[in-house]
Parts: structure tokens; C-alpha cells; sequence
């Protein structure tokens, strides 16, 4: 009996389940909090839970992880050297300060318009090269020519012996500043990601595992760990690919909607067909927008763990993401009295930085680049949940709210506060943790809108309902204000949207909004077995999908019917007639899938191949003006049991 290992680092767990590969069913799930900064222990507690004699027998390893994003988001990647060749708009923000640019470059059709400068680039190279962990080059029109990019990464690899990350390996996409930024980004990942799947390797070896090992990737496909080692940035948002392809998985809908709340957001996905829906533009992640194919997505900051507090008459939800009163009182024995005998603030002072349930811890960040006044209150946090009260006793005065807010947003500060997950407990849809704290929250909260503790728990549950409802409509109604949306759903009516695919919830907390959904939506909702790890399970049933996109154009537009340019990832060719072009590019296009395929242990027996031709010929021509060809292979993972 052969068996499928499926982990999935997150940001708040991490959850590790064994596939049964005889019958593709899952058997076993078990969950870990995840271990900061480095997220092995986490992935160890995670597989530890698991039948120890199952794992000796798995043949397939897949992993998804929020690593790369944290890395982005957090500013915690590996300094890089960023090299533009040719002529680039500099004038915006760059993600290194160690860059240059240098004269060089191509034009939309390949051509050369100045030569490269290489002796600015070996001048750049010598000067950094000790201060950096790797190099990014980004050539302008480097996807219709890439030499330029080519003879400088030979040059700097010669000269510095570090890695090199070229722009057109990693996108085909127009938008060269963007290309640019996805080759540092990538580059600074290379390390990071490097440590993570040699550390993920060693723990399979270390446990008697000889499988193949494979890293999720954002667009819901997989890839070979040898080839995640050179594009880490492909799993970026890995995390909510997982669960598209999961809860596609789990539920047995080739065609579905996900609704996947986590801990810090709400994410709203599609798959078709077994494929996931792709974004149009690139993904963007800490800011940049980048050429990296990803998912689909629509994304609220509205997850299980997100604050609610209360101002006026008004119940907010969001959007920061607080430990629960629940969880603090079991973290902290001394914590439930704390929140009983904590002095009610005036209206005045209520806001989102005071609540009478609101507690703050302090981290162990290093301390870098605080005022005076951030000092003074970091002074008064204890790393055990200290109140507002608290700190005005130490400090002599209240803390302003936007030093707050500096100190959170620095993760120096780590706020306490009232969440769906209590409100949960509340109502006893959910009682793992100190259901006492939650009662007493929810007696606090309510009080300063009239309400009981039921009360108060009931609402919060049912705009996070309405919520959900909402950002599932807004995904598919693109184009419509989503507050427009949202306003729809609190008039009582027997009009109701329906949702023609089934709609898949995914999430710890998502077992008590299935009635919730059902009364609000015209449509199918289902709550798989397992649906609280279902990242991980997407790990696992992801398939191995590979685009390859190939451009053909007149190399002169006088003379329309004479030349050929084929562009194309692998570089530029040239054909003087239009069918052996695009019969060349077809057919590169299925041999570089198939080679992509078997690198990363896919039969070719289990591969299917599409070719989708679009073609623009204007009246008269009697050849296409241009035409774009992609070459989509997709194809399931190959195991001990397939081969006999």
C-alpha cells in the first residue's frame, strides 16, 4: 500500500493529512500551530501526529507554504542586485537599493538598438557583490530578445559566482518594469526557499520517507522541488491555491466556488473543469505588482481571528487581525480575571485602539527605528496582556492611537481583542478553547449596544454570513461596488442571488455558516470532510499544469507575407513562410511541455495537451497580422502503483 504526504505551512497553522493512493482518499489530518520565524518545528508537530507506519510508505510529498509571501510582506528577503538594461523609467520605487542601469536593449521586434554595456556591468558586479545574496537583470523587450540578459548573467556568474535571475525566465508578459521587479522579488526568495525545502527534505529523509517531493505553486499547479528552487516566486499565494484546488478536491466538483476563511481573511476563488480560473494581470504582493500567473482571487480582511470592536452604535468587523479572547486565556491562566476587572472606557474614548476587551502583548521583534513616545509605550507592555488602564498607569497619560497603530503595524505590538472565533464559543458552535472568556467579552461588547451576550454573538456571526455571501457575489459581479452588494443582503426579502456552480466552504470556522449561506444564497453549499485542512489536501490533489505561449508576427509589415519572427520564452526564430513558423511553434510549445512534465515525474500516458490558436488578419492580408498560441498541459502525478 502506497500513501501521499500533503503539508501545508500557513499562517496561523500548519496541517500535514496522508492520502491513501490506492482509493485517492484521505485517512488521516492532523494540525500544528505554525513556528515562527523558522516553520520546521511546526511542520515536524504536524507530521508527528500522523500513523508513523503510513509514512513509511509515502511515495509523494507535496508542500504548500506562505513562506515567499511573509518573506515579501515582511521585508525579510535577501538583499539583491537589480540591474535594468536599456531604457527604463526609473523614476518609481525600487524593492533594492543596490541597482543600476546600463545601455542596451531591444525593440518589439527583437532588434538591437544599442550595444550592451558590459563594462558598467562588470564595474556594478565587483562593487556589490559582497554586500548581496543574488542578481536580477531585466532587459527592455527581453521577451522578444533576450541576448542581452543572457551575455550578462554569464558575465556576472563568472565574475561573482551568485546566483543570476533573468527577467524572461520568469514571464513572457509585456510590462517591463513589472518583469523587473518579479526577477528581484524571485531573486531575493532564492535563499529563503532554498533553506526551506532542504530543511522539508531532511525531515522526509530523517522519518524513513523515500518520495518524490513537490512545491505547490500559485496558478494550483505543482512543480518538481528542483525546479520551485529556481522560480521561489511562483509560490506566492501557494496558500489559497491550495485550498481552491482542495476544496475542488474534497468535494468531488470539477467545477466549483471557494469560499476559504482562514484566521487573517476571506479568500473568494472559481476551478473549471479541474483548471483554476486565472488572473489576468500579474499578482501583487507587499505592494509590487508583479508578472507571476496567479489564481483568481478576490481577498477580504475578514478571517476568524479578525477584531471586533465597538464605537457609537456601531459593530465593526476587522480589519486587523487580533489573538482571540478565547485563545489569550488559555495562553495566559491569570488572563479571564484580567478581562473581568478591566475598567469599562467612556464613549469618548472608544475606538478600535480601546475597547474594554482590547489587551496588548509585547513581541519579540528587535526594536529598529522607534520615537521617543513608541519607546516610553513599549516600556509599559509586558509580554503577558497588558491593558490600556495599564499603560496610562506607567506612563501617566493614554496612548495615542496612531502610536498604536505604528507599534502593530511594526509587529512590535500584539493586540488581544474580541473575535468571530469567540462569538463562535459564545454560541457553542465552537468551544476548543476558554469559552468563559468569550462569554465575558461578549457581556462587555454587548453592553454598549443593548444587547446580551446571544445577542451580540448572533450578529456578529450573521454579518459575517452576509459578509461572505457578499464578496462571493462581488467575485463574480466584477464591475458592481461591492458596497452595493453588500447593502442588497441586509433587505429582508424573498429575492435571493443564485450562484449556478457549487459553492465549497473551506475553514476551521466555516462548519457554522453552512445554514447561514444556504438561507442567504440560491445555491449548492457543501462542507467537505476535512475542509479545516483543505491547503493541504490541495497540496496533494493539485495537478501538473504548464502554459507555453508563443507570439507570431510579419517581421515587417510592408511586406506582410515575407518574413516570420517567432517569440517565444526559448528565444527568437525566423521563417520565411507563415505554416513552417507556425507549425515550429506548435510544436516547440508540446515538446517543452512534455520535458516540463517529466522533470517534474509526470507520465506522459497521463498528460493531455490543448493548443488554443487566436490569429488577427485584417481584410486583404492573406496572412495573419498576428497570432498567439498557448500550449496548456496538464497532467497527474506519477506514484510507485502507476508504475507496476
Amino acid at each position: 500500500m502506497s500513501y501521499s504526504l500533503g503539508i501545508d505551512a500557513g499562517g496561523t497553522y500548519t496541517d500535514a493529512v496522508l492520502l491513501r493512493d490506492e482509493d485517492n482518499t484521505i485517512i488521516q489530518a492532523n494540525k500544528a500551530l505554525t513556528s515562527y520565524p523558522d516553520p520546521l518545528d511546526g511542520i515536524k508537530r504536524a507530521i508527528g501526529g500522523l500513523d508513523p507506519a503510513c509514512l513509511k510508505d509515502v511515495k509523494v510529498v507535496s508542500v504548500s507554504t506562505t513562506l515567499s509571501t511573509n518573506s515579501i510582506l515582511e521585508g525579510t528577503g535577501f538583499p539583491v542586485a537589480m540591474i535594468l538594461i536599456g531604457n527604463y523609467d526609473i523614476r518609481q520605487e525600487l524593492p533594492t537599493r543596490h541597482f543600476i542601469q546600463v545601455r542596451g536593449g531591444h525593440d518589439h521586434n527583437g532588434v538591437e538598438t544599442n550595444s550592451l554595456d558590459l563594462d558598467a556591468i562588470r564595474e556594478f558586479a565587483m562593487e556589490v557583490k559582497n554586500k548581496v545574496s543574488a542578481f536580477a537583470i531585466s532587459s527592455y523587450f527581453s521577451i522578444r530578445n533576450h541576448d542581452h540578459e543572457l551575455m550578462a548573467k554569464e558575465l556576472i556568474m563568472e565574475l561573482t559566482g551568485l546566483p543570476v535571475i533573468c527577467s524572461h525566465e520568469l514571464s513572457q508578459d509585456l510590462g517591463a518594469f513589472e518583469r523587473a521587479i518579479t526577477a528581484v522579488l524571485n531573486a531575493q526568495l532564492i535563499p529563503v526557499t532554498e533553506r526551506f525545502m532542504k530543511n522539508v527534505e531532511t525531515e522526509i529523509i530523517s522519518r524513513g520517507i523515500n518520495a518524490k517531493i513537490f512545491m505547490l505553486k500559485c496558478d494550483g499547479s505543482v512543480i518538481g522541488i528542483q525546479s520551485a528552487l529556481k522560480k521561489p516566486i511562483e509560490s506566492i499565494f501557494s496558500g489559497p491555491a491550495g485550498s481552491l484546488v482542495g476544496a475542488s478536491f474534497l468535494a468531488k466538483k470539477e467545477t466549483c466556488a471557494v469560499i476559504d476563511v482562514g484566521g487573517t481573511s476571506t479568500d473568494i476563488s472559481v476551478i473549471y473543469n479541474g483548471v483554476p480560473n486565472m488572473s489576468d494581470s500579474g499578482a501583487v504582493v507587499g505592494g509590487w505588482k508583479t508578472r507571476v500567473k496567479a489564481i483568481r482571487m478576490e481577498t477580504s480582511a475578514m478571517g476568524g481571528d479578525s477584531h471586533v470592536w465597538v464605537k457609537g452604535k456601531d459593530i465593526n468587523i476587522g480589519p486587523r487581525r487580533v489573538i482571540p479572547l478565547c485563545r489569550a486565556a488559555v495562553l495566559y491562566p491569570d488572563f479571564l480575571e484580567h478581562l473581568r476587572t478591566n475598567p469599562m472606557p467612556t464613549k469618548m474614548q472608544l475606538g478600535i485602539n480601546y475597547q474594554p476587551t482590547k489587551f496588548y502583548l509585547r513581541t519579540d521583534y528587535e526594536v529598529l527605528n522607534v520615537s521617543e513616545e513608541e519607546k516610553k509605550i513599549l516600556d509599559a507592555v509586558k509580554k503577558h496582556p497588558t491593558s490600556i488602564t495599564e499603560i496610562f498607569n506607567r506612563i501617566k497619560k493614554y496612548p495615542a492611537s496612531n502610536v498604536l497603530d505604528s507599534l502593530i503595524q511594526k509587529r512590535l505590538l500584539q493586540p488581544i481583542g474580541f473575535t468571530l472565533t469567540d462569538a463562535l464559543h459564545v454560541l457553542g458552535e465552537y468551544t476548543e478553547r476558554n469559552v468563559e472568556a468569550a462569554n465575558t467579552g461578549a457581556d462587555l461588547l454587548g453592553s454598549l449596544v443593548g444587547m446580551d451576550r446571544y445577542e451580540f454573538a448572533r450578529h456578529i456571526k450573521a454579518e459575517f454570513a452576509k459578509n461572505m455571501a457578499c464578496d462571493l457575489i462581488s467575485f463574480f459581479l466584477e464591475g458592481v461596488e461591492k458596497k452595493e452588494i453588500r447593502k442588497i443582503f441586509d433587505i429582508r426579502s424573498p429575492a435571493k442571488f443564485k450562484v449556478e456552480v457549487p459553492v465549497v466552504l473551506i475553514g476551521g470556522p466555516t462548519a457554522a455558516f453552512v445554514e447561514n449561506m444556504k438561507e442567504i444564497l440560491d445555491a449548492e453549499i457543501i462542507l467537505p470532510e476535512y475542509s479545516s485542512v483543505g491547503n493541504a489536501a490541495g497540496a496533494l490533489a493539485a495537478k501538473g499544469i504548464r502554459r507555453f505561449e508563443v507570439l507570431i508576427r510579419p517581421a515587417s509589415m510592408a511586406a506582410p507575407d515575407w518574413e516570420f519572427l517567432v517569440f517565444s520564452e526559448c528565444g527568437k526564430s525566423n521563417f520565411h513562410d507563415y505554416q513552417e513558423a507556425l507549425n515550429y511553434a506548435i510544436s516547440l510549445g508540446e515538446t517543452t511541455v512534455l520535458s516540463y512534465m517529466e522533470d517534474a515525474g509526470l507520465r506522459s500516458d497521463h498528460i493531455q495537451i490543448d493548443v488554443n490558436k487566436e490569429e488577427i488578419i485584417p481584410m486583404g492580408w492573406k496572412t495573419p497580422m498576428e497570432t498567439k498560441i498557448v500550449v496548456l498541459g496538464v497532467g497527474n502525478r506519477k506514484t510507485e502503483q502507476d508504475c507496476c
